[in-house]
Formats: structure tokens, C-alpha cells, sequence
């Protein structure tokens, strides 16, 4: 079976093509500047040099033909027709209370996707075009959504609920949903087979520090509490988003500064963070060069950065009476061993003890970074929330053939 991934933004859209036969990726791509004269398709088979197109794509449906176009391509293509490709999975990154698992997409399901635009107004009306788009593309080929929150519905009411007027949560659900699930659930169970031990008797902590940066506390395999909330601007401080602040704050920036409530949503997600404080850069590299070269606010934004993750793995560390072993993962917590040094030195009373040598090797596999005496150990764990969709796609169009009796 092969099953196209397809992670659509508001004017972008990435891919990745999968044999599911071994898992390997046939191809991958991206499209930016969608609604644009100058948008961009990147195409990147497998075994064949990439791709690089400047062309008109006005919208979601003509981006998702380009890319089929590419994967058909008789240079550079990867299959020989459309109907080679089995299903198509979605990253859809709110799926609120409705949907604790991945699901095949289905007119009840597209009404529910819709009716959370409210919860996640810069992702989900985005993920809909997208899903859309190949059904204008490929009307026959089934497809199946992957929910960022999905992995989060087993948090008890103590950990999602906000201490507000319930009226709110019971008529508009506002609540704790979480994000990044499926880099935190594909993680712990890389985790707990690296360590051989059955992740339903491990207390984790799992650190996805990106751009977008979440911990989440995992008691016997399951989300236990998670730094993002109902949106992903909770938590912690992030590339461009502040993470947490006193709700205060937003009433009066707006008075002092005459913001309406989309400059001030814009500031906190697009303009804080480590390029608010910096005032250099979103990037964890850049922001390392700089405080290495005596830049003071580089200095600060860094502090505050990894000072905000120690805490969180603190706070979980509580929550759950202890911690077994602590994960890092996604473009940061991967990359930035100088960042993993400073958390785990202010770990000791947990019983972590780095391996220095072992935090600095360049590694693209799963590893241990502290010593065998170490009562937490701490790894590092490439992510691949694409496989899990693919994985996903196949197992319920699978499940769907065979009780079919396809």
C-alpha cells in the first residue's frame, strides 16, 4: 500500500509519499506561497535529483495537483499513476473533545473538523482545504485525519480543566487540549523499547522542542498532564510565541498600546518568544552563536528558555511522584546539545547525570545521554509524526478493506 501525508497550512502545504510495504519514503516535498504568482514547489524523490518550481498556484486543489503531477512525472516521478496511491493521511492539529483516536474522513467527521475552526482558527480551516483539495483531486482514494489532541484525551479533568467559571467550559469547551500527540506518543514508544521496559509501567516526561516546544507527562503510557493548552501558545516559551503569562497582561498591552484583539493574539504568537527577547532571532542555533559571541540579550533569551523546560520537568516530575526517564525530541531538543547540558546539570537532585560525550555525538538515532548509573535516564529521540500518520492511514483503511471483505 502507498499512502501520501499531507500537512496543509494556510498558504503552504507539506508531503511525504510512503511505500507501506517497508516504510520507506518514495518521496517528499513541499508547496509555499500558496495564493501567490511566485509560489514555490520543492519535490524531492527518492534516488532522483529534487525538484524546484516558481509557478501560479492559487489555491489548495491546484497545489495538491502539482504535487501529484510531480509524483507521476516520468523523470522524476516515483509511481506510474494516480491510482497507485492507496489512501492519503492528514495532520489536522485540533480535534477537541470529539476525536480520541485517528479516524477516515467521512461527512460527520468534515462537520466536526468545521465546527472547531473556533478552538484553532490558524490550523484547522487550513487542514479542511487541504483535505478538500485531494478529495477534488482524488475523489475515490479514502483519507483519514491524525489529530494533534488526540493522544491528550486521556489527561484526568484535574489536569484540563481551567479554574474558571464552568459555564465556559460546559457551553464552549474551553479547556486543556494539548498538541504535538503524535511526536509525544511516537516518541514514548520509541522510548520505552530503547529502554527495554513496558511503557505502561514508566513515568516519562517528553520534551518536543521546536520551533512550537511542549512537555508532557506520561503515567503507564498514557498523556498525563501537557504544557500547551487550548491553543499552542500555553506553556512554554517558544521561537516566536510567549507561552505562559498573567492573563493580565493582554488587557493591559492592549489599553497602553491600542491593540485590538488580533494585534495582541499576533504579538504573543508571532512576536515574543525567543525573538521578542533576543531581538535577533527565532532560531535556537543563532541564538547560541550570539551568547557564545558576549551578546547579553542572547544570553537572556537562552536562560529563560531553558530554565522554563527545567521547570516544566519539575513540575511533572510532582505531578507524577517521579520520573523514570526524560526524552528529547523535534529540530531543537535533536540538535542543541549545549541546551540538554544546561537542563541536565540542574537535574542532579532527580539522580540524572549527563554523559557529556554522549550529549555532544552528531546522532540521527535513538541514544542515551546520560551514564548507566544515571536513576533518570534521559535520551534523545528523533521524531517522525509522518509515520505515525502513515501508519495510521493504513491500519484503518486496512481495517475498513477487511471488514468490506476486500
Amino acid at each position: 500500500m502507498k499512502i501520501l501525508v499531507i500537512n496543509a497550512g494556510s498558504s503552504s502545504l507539506k508531503y511525504q509519499f510512503y511505500d507501506m510495504k517497508d516504510e520507506t519514503v518514495l518521496a517528499k516535498g513541499r508547496v509555499e506561497r500558496i495564493g501567490f504568482e511566485t509560489s514555490i514547489l520543492v519535490h524531492e524523490p527518492s534516488g532522483k535529483p529534487d525538484v524546484r518550481h516558481v509557478s501560479e498556484i492559487l489555491d489548495h486543489t491546484t497545489a495538491v495537483r502539482h504535487l501529484l503531477d510531480q509524483l507521476v512525472h516520468p523523470d522524476h516521478g516515483v509511481i506510474a499513476s494516480i491510482a497507485d496511491i492507496d489512501a492519503v493521511g492528514h495532520r489536522v492539529v485540533h480535534g477537541g473533545e470529539s476525536f480520541s483516536e485517528s479516524v477516515i474522513v467521512d461527512d460527520q467527521v468534515k462537520r466536526e473538523i468545521r465546527n472547531l475552526f473556533d478552538l484553532a482558527p490558524l490550523h484547522n480551516p487550513a487542514h479542511m482545504m487541504g483535505i478538500n483539495a485531494v478529495e477534488l483531486n482524488m475523489p475515490d482514494v479514502p483519507q483519514v485525519v491524525v489529530f494533534d489532541t488526540a493522544f491528550h484525551q486521556s489527561m484526568p479533568p484535574k489536569t484540563y480543566l481551567y479554574p474558571i467559571p464552568m459555564v465556559l467550559y460546559r457551553k464552549h469547551k474551553i479547556r486543556r487540549y494539548g498538541f504535538h500527540g503524535t511526536s509525544h506518543m511516537y516518541v514514548s514508544d520509541r522510548a520505552a523499547a530503547f529502554l527495554g521496559k513496558p511503557l505502561d509501567q514508566l513515568k516519562m516526561i517528553t520534551c518536543h522542542i521546536g520551533n512550537g516546544a511542549s512537555c508532557t507527562a506520561i503515567l503507564e503510557g498514557k498523556s498525563y498532564d501537557t504544557s500547551m493548552g487550548m491553543t499552542p501558545l500555553e506553556g512554554l516559551m517558544m521561537g516566536t510565541r510567549s507561552g505562559d503569562l498573567d492573563p493580565a497582561v493582554v488587557p493591559l498591552a492592549m489599553a497602553k498600546h491600542d491593540l485590538n484583539v488580533s494585534e495582541v493574539n499576533s504579538m504573543l504568537n508571532k512576536h515574543s518568544g525567543l525573538q521578542a527577547v533576543s531581538g535577533l532571532s527565532s532560531d535556537m542555533r543563532e541564538i547560541i552563536e550570539a551568547m557564545q559571541a558576549g551578546d547579553k540579550q542572547a544570553a537572556l533569551a537562552f536562560e529563560m528558555y531553558e530554565y522554563r523546560i527545567r521547570k516544566y520537568i519539575g513540575s511533572y516530575a510532582a505531578a507524577m511522584n517521579g520520573v523514570d526517564a526524560v526524552v528529547f525530541t523535534a529540530g531543537v531538543g535533536e540538535n542543541a546539545a549545549l541546551l540538554r547540558e544546561r537542563i541536565c546539570e540542574q537535574l542532579s537532585y532527580l539522580g540524572v547525570e549527563l554523559d557529556r560525550e554522549r550529549n555532544n555525538e552528531q546522532s540521527s538515532s535513538d541514544r542515551r545521554i546520560t551514564t548507566e548509573q544515571s536513576r533518570v535516564q534521559v535520551l534523545v529521540i528523533p521524531t517522525n509524526e509522518e509515520l505515525v500518520i502513515a501508519r495510521d492511514t493504513y491500519r484503518l483503511v486496512n481495517n475498513r478493506g477487511d471488514e468490506r471483505g476486500e
